[in-house]
């Protein structure tokens, strides 16, 4: 009773479990003797365990859950999914997953202070990530992959309306062609649409202006310095990278290794991960109900 009492099932689980294997072998007698515990004991511990089968077996299913998504969901979107099966509360999750060490192992994410920004009279987006259509406001960045055998970059553009990639390219040059094929992945667009970025040499050159206006696209900028004015994004990317490079300590690969992470990673964000702002649905879920 004592045992039990300060939560330790696990040891009366492999005493049972431990004496069904050797049973075959030797008699029940013996192999408690063996375990230093009593026949009453093993057979109350044996009862008991019968009558927690529905909770093991909630258990084996959180922790399949855990290992699909490569412990990148907390308890909450665990939660989420479980109750497409089932009535199930968060807290009763939360704690499963506490005792077995099934945590979000996502790296924290650090937040640094904005300094003072520039005013900039063209940031026509101004913070405003809601989208009520889809391809109404895009933003796009640039981020690194040092994680490859050479220097890598990563240029992307998510659709505000669902949180969607809808095209990214992956080059070793972080030039105007890298961004340009990354434009011209673009499906055909409405009226007024906005696409936003920052203001690196690359978005502001003569050659992306162009092709921009020749799609019929509005520009937005973020102000310099601030980040914080293309937060989807930045955030997208960080999580990118939290969730494959960090989350499995990769700090040295292969070029190829890199790409197919990072191809893998998008087709998963947009098609499988389920976030909580879109009623925990994933992006393309999202679009497709809503349509």
């Amino acid at each position: 009773k004592k045992v039990q009492r300060i939560g330790k099932e696990v040891d009366s689980e492999t005493s049972v479990e431990l004496v069904e294997i050797l049973h075959s072998t030797m008699t029940v007698q013996d192999i408690c003797i063996h375990l230093g515990i009593s026949r009453a004991s093993y057979y109350r511990w044996k009862k008991n365990l019968m009558k927690d089968h529905p909770k093991r077996h909630l258990e084996k299913q959180i922790g399949t859950l855990c290992r699909e998504h490569k412990y990148r969901y907390g308890y909450r979107k665990i939660t989420a999914i479980l109750k497409k099966r089932m009535c199930i509360n968060h807290k009763t999750v939360q704690r499963i997953m506490q005792k077995n060490q099934w945590q979000c192992r996502v790296k924290v994410k650090k937040r640094k202070k904005d300094g003072q920004p520039y005013a900039v009279v063209d940031n026509i987006l101004d913070r405003n990530f809601q989208s009520d259509r889809p391809l109404e406001k895009l933003v796009t960045d640039i981020t690194y992959l040092p994680y490859g055998q050479k220097q890598l970059y990563l240029s992307s553009i998510l659709d505000l309306y669902n949180g969607e990639v809808i095209a990214f390219t992956i080059g070793d040059k972080q030039d105007t062609a890298f961004v340009l094929d990354t434009l011209d992945q673009l499906p055909m667009l409405p009226e007024n649409c906005v696409l936003h970025s920052d203001q690196g040499s690359v978005y502001t050159s003569y050659e992306y202006q162009k092709a921009v206006k020749t799609k019929g696209i509005t520009m937005s900028m973020s102000r310099k310095g601030t980040p914080s004015d293309n937060a989807s994004i930045e955030s997208f990317h960080s999580s990118l990278k939290s969730e494959t490079f960090y989350l499995n300590s990769i700090d040295r690969t292969t070029t190829a290794i890199v790409e197919r992470t990072v191809i893998e990673y998008i087709h998963y964000y947009n098609n499988i991960r389920i976030q909580t702002k879109l009623n925990n649905q994933s992006p393309i879920n999202y679009r497709q109900l809503a349509v």
